[in-house]
């Protein structure tokens, strides 16, 4: 009980200096993108240049898009309670779609403002005091990217790894004002409009995909299968334990987790005996990977003979004849009530009601004078 304390203090602490490290890194960016949208707006205004000044527009997105995330992590970082008894790890997720609303808002206000000034041309007005302060946004912008990518890494932020990400695509459309600025110079030719519709459309990608990562947090998806190989390598390095199976697991923002799972035991296991064995797995689940195991269900495997080895195989290679059965477990016959139970993890390509159909049939083709419970499992995870 001791270790368990301690394993969730450091888990504890890690978590804060996790959400310290974020919340320092995402001042630092809106620092930045302040100044750097201060700077532009007055060279945008002075040199008439629509695209200088969406390109100010776009760093003030990005130090509210900064500020949110600020917000997001403090508040998913407040304790439970009875209200929310699983924390509120999930603000983060909702927070960041904000942002990308945002974002997707100043994308639209930017097309429209670039498609009016190539209906009405404006002539601007470069001065290489105005080239100088583009060319520094654009280096600032490279650090910042590399900054971001770097500390996002270290901390495992999806959130600041992604701001890394918008910030080099930043520097880039910095740089392509820059380019244009640099054509009118010499050329007198305006590409300022042209610049600002290109600008707009890489603010609107970012903010559909932004929104669309966030959903997927959200919606949930297939865990990662790294995580779900290890969990269930962590079960079954017990001698005792045949396998382990229908392994699924609920995430309540970064790094918090919470899972449950299915272990095949012996028959004639005494339950003080699976009370040990599963009181030490969820430890051991939480020391190694920081998933909370809220439920260890089991299944039983016969251990007097080997009749139900074979009825097992049987049946095994008649359900595993269809494309969609994916496994076959928990299988156990009981000779005392004639029944045979198994579970059969099935594809998307077929329903529960139907997949739970056949198998019946296949099942009471192969032996007739036994009555079936048959589960069929979602194929949740990769074990």
């Amino acid at each position: 009980m001791a270790d368990n304390s301690q394993t969730s203090e450091n888990l504890a602490e890690t978590m804060r200096k996790r959400n310290s490290i974020i919340i320092k890194t995402s001042i630092v960016g809106i620092i930045a993108n302040i100044f750097l949208a201060g700077f532009k707006a007055v060279v945008g205004v002075i040199a008439n240049s629509i695209a200088v000044i969406l390109d100010a527009v776009n760093n003030l997105t990005d130090a509210i898009s900064s500020i949110v995330t600020i917000i997001g992590t403090k508040l998913s970082a407040k304790a439970p309670n009875k209200k929310f008894p699983l924390g509120y790890g999930r603000i983060e997720y909702i927070s960041a779609l904000i942002v990308a609303a945002i974002v997707f808002y100043a994308g639209g206000t930017a097309l429209v403002e670039s498609v009016k000034k190539i209906i009405w041309p404006e002539t601007p007005d470069y001065s290489i005091v105005s080239i100088i302060i583009i060319a520094a946004a654009v280096l600032v912008k490279i650090g910042l990217s590399i900054f971001f990518r770097i500390q996002g890494k270290k901390v495992n932020s999806s959130a600041l790894t992604a701001s890394g990400a918008d910030a080099f695509f930043d520097a880039v459309l910095s740089a392509s004002v820059l380019l244009s600025a640099i054509v009118y110079m010499i050329w007198h030719v305006s590409l300022e409009a042209y610049v600002g519709i290109i600008i707009s459309a890489f603010i609107i990608k970012a903010a559909i995909e932004m929104i669309l990562d966030s959903l997927k947090d959200i919606l949930g998806t297939r865990p990662d299968p790294e995580l779900s190989v290890k969990i269930k390598t962590i079960m079954t390095n017990e001698p005792e334990i045949l396998g382990a199976y229908d392994l699924i697991i609920n995430n309540y923002g970064t790094s918090k987790n919470y899972a449950s799972i299915h272990i095949e035991l012996p028959d004639n296991m005494s339950v003080a005996h699976v009370d040990k064995i599963t009181r030490h797995l969820e430890y051991e689940v939480y020391k190694e990977t920081g998933v909370i195991l809220t439920g260890v269900g089991v299944y039983s495997y016969n251990t007097r003979d080997s009749v139900a080895a074979e009825m097992r195989q049987k049946i095994t290679d008649k359900v595993m004849q269809h494309e969609w059965a994916l496994q076959v477990h928990g299988f156990y016959v009981d000779y005392e009530t004639k029944t045979i139970r198994f579970d059969v993890v099935i594809g998307f390509e077929i329903t529960a009601k139907e997949a739970y159909e056949i198998l019946q049939a296949d099942a009471e083709s192969l032996y007739p004078d036994y009555d079936f419970l048959i589960v069929t499992d979602v194929d949740i995870t990769d074990i």
